[in-house]
């Protein structure tokens, strides 16, 4: 009965609220899922990583304030929040991650700080865009070479060593060695939202990211809020996603909808601009997927009526919630 246990343990603390409280389900609906189907709850089998602790508030507080980490990336920390991002996620020592549109690395580096030397991080990026065929030629200087991603994650490399460039398709982005259930966690950091314009094969990205993850891995997603019906047709213009878009479709690979994340909400944002006038914090949202111990064996379920749910909790506890909890299971297939 491991999602009664999680409902009933408080989160960790928050380092911008003091305690980080999760939105328990209501108690009936609890009662009820007890006797349903717990496909989603993680293994805990003895040799497992997830039979190591989450690391404690105290060493994700370590992790950020390392004075290792560069004067650009301290700046960043104000928008992203990483001591919530961390706890939200559950990082574990010794994970081996994927950070798909790794970019710059911050969020690559922050993981593999995290999952110590005897863990893991590739960054993925896609190949460089082929050369344009009878593109007219020019006599201006050339350009220098532009700072690619893999680059970037290189130069991260040298101090923290336990991080991998990988430069492969979006719609493919998971190394051959790492393909079957080898990984315990992937990320898609704000970018989710640009595979809409780049015409990316969102569906083929996302099972290769499902027959990647271990069962109980983790696959967290965070994006700028698009409007309800949006889907992602703004991905270009706003560079906003429909945060239930993405459930769905990520819910279509097999995936169940395990937690959001609230810390990073502004519900003040009407989501119409690609920055708010007047200028203020962006609505965005973090969702955490579990790929089930089961993997395969749980029915098609409805999205509607568990985000209705998620929308009223959040909006009732929006003032001391930093997570959400969600009942495994009532997203996904």
């Amino acid at each position: 009965m491991c999602l009664l246990a999680i409902a009933a343990t408080p989160r960790r603390a928050s380092a911008a609220q003091g305690v980080a409280l999760r939105v328990a389900v209501p108690v009936a609906l609890l009662v009820a899922l007890a006797f349903g189907s717990l496909a989603g709850c993680a293994s805990t089998e003895p040799g497992s990583v997830r039979s190591t602790p989450v690391l404690t508030l105290e060493a994700v507080n370590a992790i950020v304030a390392n004075p290792e980490r560069s004067a650009a990336d301290r700046t960043n920390d104000r928008r992203r929040q990483p001591i919530d991002l961390l706890n939200f996620i559950g990082v574990r020592p010794g994970m081996v991650a994927l950070d798909i549109s790794a970019g710059g690395g911050y969020t690559t580096e922050l993981l593999a700080r995290a999952v110590g030397p005897i863990g893991r991080v590739y960054g993925q990026s896609p190949p460089p865009a082929p050369a344009v065929a009878g593109a007219p030629l020019t006599t201006s200087p050339p350009t220098p070479p532009r700072r690619t991603s893999a680059m970037a994650l290189a130069e991260r490399a040298k101090t923290v060593p336990n991080i991998v460039a990988v430069v492969r398709p979006f719609d493919d982005p998971v190394p051959p060695e790492l393909a079957m259930q080898k990984l315990d966690l992937v990320t898609l950091m704000y970018n989710y939202h640009d595979l809409g314009h780049l015409g990316v094969d969102r569906a083929a990205m996302n099972k290769a990211i499902f027959a990647a993850l271990k069962p109980g891995g983790m696959y967290v997603i965070a994006d700028h809020a698009g409007r309800k019906g949006t889907g992602i047709s703004e991905s270009d213009t706003l560079h906003r996603v429909e945060e239930e878009f993405v459930a769905r479709e990520v819910a279509a690979a097999g995936f169940q909808l395990a937690e959001q994340g609230m810390f990073l909400r502004n519900p003040n944002d009407p989501r119409d601009r690609e920055t708010p006038l007047p200028p203020e914090k962006k609505d965005e949202f973090v969702l955490k997927f579990v790929k089930p111990t089961g993997a395969g064996s749980a029915g098609a379920t409805k999205i509607g009526e568990p985000y209705a749910l998620a929308a009223t909790l959040a909006a009732t506890n929006s003032r001391n919630s930093r997570f959400m909890i969600l009942p495994t299971g009532l997203i996904g297939n």
